[in-house]
């Protein structure tokens, strides 16, 4: 075969890494800040802690492998590694715990591998699997949205503060006092209690489909999962794939038994079913390469989401 090459100047594509990074960043920020908003300031500590033991781990392991610290540095795939892995852990939750989920998912899960490109896992997720082994009472420090006419205590961003840094709360005040089940959570544990879906709704967490402010962040991570699929960022097939298949499964145990079984509308806004789906399951390199693929793929991850 006879290849032909031709003169300067040639097209480069826009769509560099980190172009490809950066526009996964501002698709993430409203969640934040509607994270923010319902839970305080705590989200935006665990975004500086991971972010800064992120970096430092990647220039460690550049160093260390002898490849170009500025190129790779500087392309902002670390970044969002350590922005996932803190979007999915408690406000409450000490700067240790958050960098070992950070250290974990760039030394471990993506340069022992290779790097960028040639990871087995999605590090964000290997990082939060990580934390989960080691630390699983710390991800139940999640406390309530901070909504006015729910009366419980909330923490101020000193305490949070605090508690990022020491681990420690100040003395009277127990995570007892300030941390609740999420809505998951609560729904599993309640009809453990032989309680129906319409007794657990009456609990003042529960908005008009989930929890309340989940279902608002989950909201936000949907519109900025739209927005990638817009600028051609991501693929369609994992996303609809992974929701139709929540929704559905969730749909028929609905109509079975809607005393036992929550709506579908409960299962898509009330946990992490939108980051999953538009920020974590259409991982380039730890996903499926082709179409079809992509479709099995997207309803895998629904029906053991669902189970």
């Amino acid at each position: 075969m006879q290849l032909t090459s031709r003169s300067a100047p040639h097209w480069r594509t826009p769509d560099t890494i980190p172009v490809v990074m950066r526009q996964v960043i501002y698709a993430l920020v409203p969640a934040i800040i509607a994270t923010y908003w319902f839970f305080g300031i705590g989200i935006l500590i665990n975004i500086i802690v991971a972010v800064a033991t992120a970096l430092l781990t990647e220039f460690v392991a550049l160093t260390m492998r002898g490849r170009p610290v500025r190129l790779y540095l500087t392309d902002y795939s670390a970044v969002v590694t350590a922005i996932l892995i803190a979007m999915c852990l408690p406000p409450l939750t000490a700067w240790w715990i958050t960098a070992t989920g950070a250290v974990f998912a760039i030394a471990v899960a993506k340069h022992m591998y290779g790097g960028l490109g040639y990871n087995v896992f999605n590090p964000a997720m290997a990082g939060y699997a990580a934390i989960l082994i080691s630390f699983p009472d710390a991800l139940s420090h999640w406390q309530v949205p901070g909504i006015g006419d729910l009366d419980y205590a909330i923490p101020d961003s000193f305490t949070t503060l605090m508690f990022a840094l020491t681990g420690q709360l100040p003395e009277g005040l127990s995570i007892d006092a300030i941390s609740r089940a999420t809505p998951l959570d609560t729904v599993q544990t309640e009809l453990g209690m032989m309680r129906t879906m319409d007794e657990i709704a009456t609990n003042p967490l529960f908005g008009d489909f989930g929890g309340r402010g989940w279902e608002w962040i989950a909201n936000f991570l949907a519109i900025g999962g739209i927005w990638l699929l817009v600028r051609g960022i991501i693929r369609w097939q994992v996303p609809v794939a992974m929701l139709m298949t929540l929704a559905g499964l969730a749909s028929i145990g609905y109509i079975v038994d809607s005393a036992r079984f929550p709506g579908p509308g409960f299962h898509l806004l009330s946990g992490g079913a939108m980051l999953c789906a538009f920020f974590i399951a259409t991982d380039p390199v730890s996903g499926a390469a082709t179409n079809k693929g992509r479709l099995i793929f997207g309803a895998g991850i629904g029906a053991l989401t669902y189970l």
